[in-house]
């Protein structure tokens, strides 16, 4: 069984949970559930890595708000990790297990009822902040991108109705890759994963290239044991192009690029 969890002081999650919470039964802190247990924590979300010390759940959902300087709205989902120094939660040069089958049931489901949601971009984020440290697969689903929008019952009603419905279902396994390049939003990784038969791991953006040398890419790896496929997005990868080449002929993976 899944855990879905909100940050208390976060609008946007507590909204989402409070919503899901009615049709549930509350257990001391824990609400339980058919499909899925909800938990509603005192301190931030990003800094949760000790979830799962004291909750013992197959993954981790995390219902949060989505912020960004350019206040374009967003609906968006994505696994996390640093891959440098840890200025957000988490761990310096971690990255979580990622949660890629519910992340791909969750991304087409919202694009499905995009109707209902027709200011919003639905993307996918490059993966970033914390938690880190957890054992078991972790996501971030978030609603964007200003207060007016995470403190909006009606959409963070609408939102959490979706993810309800992607819990309750029985969801296939598909292949899964991980992916290199690209922008924060990375608009070729977002394509494939709603169109393609693939599921997304860890996604390095273009910005993060830097940072990952042989031990910070075998820990991705290790990570996202999943994963047999790498995307890269080719045009995107900058001046660490060869590099990163050099690291992954190393490896048994099959190379696609975008």
């Amino acid at each position: 069984m899944e855990l879905l969890v909100a940050y208390r002081d976060d609008p946007a999650g507590y909204n989402m949970a409070k919503f899901l919470s009615k049709e549930m039964t509350q257990d001391g802190e824990i609400f339980r559930g058919k499909h899925y247990d909800l938990l509603i924590i005192k301190t931030p979300a990003i800094s949760a890595d000790w979830l799962a010390e004291k909750h013992d759940y197959a993954g981790f959902i995390f219902l949060s708000k989505h912020a960004a300087e350019s206040g374009v709205l967003a609906l968006t989902c994505h696994s996390t990790g640093n891959f440098s120094e840890a200025k957000f939660g988490g761990k310096d040069r971690q990255v979580a297990i990622p949660h890629p089958y519910i992340q791909k049931k969750y991304l087409q489901t919202l694009w499905k009822n995009k109707s209902q949601f027709s200011d919003f971009q639905i993307t996918i984020e490059a993966t970033h902040h914390g938690p880190t440290a957890l054992s078991k697969p972790t996501i971030f689903i978030e609603i964007g991108t200003t207060e007016k929008q995470w403190t909006d019952v009606s959409l963070c009603n609408s939102v959490a109705a979706l993810v309800h419905d992607v819990m309750t279902e029985n969801i296939s396994p598909s292949p899964v890759a991980i992916c290199f390049g690209g922008t924060h939003y990375p608009e070729k990784f977002t394509k494939e994963l709603l169109d393609g038969k693939f599921a997304l791991g860890t996604v390095v953006p273009k910005h993060a290239l830097d940072n990952i040398d042989q031990d910070l890419f075998l820990h991705i790896l290790e990570q996202n044991k999943m994963a047999k496929t790498v995307f890269l997005d080719w045009g995107g990868l900058g001046s660490n192009k060869q590099r990163l080449i050099g690291f992954l002929n190393n490896t048994n993976l099959e190379v696609i690029k975008l």
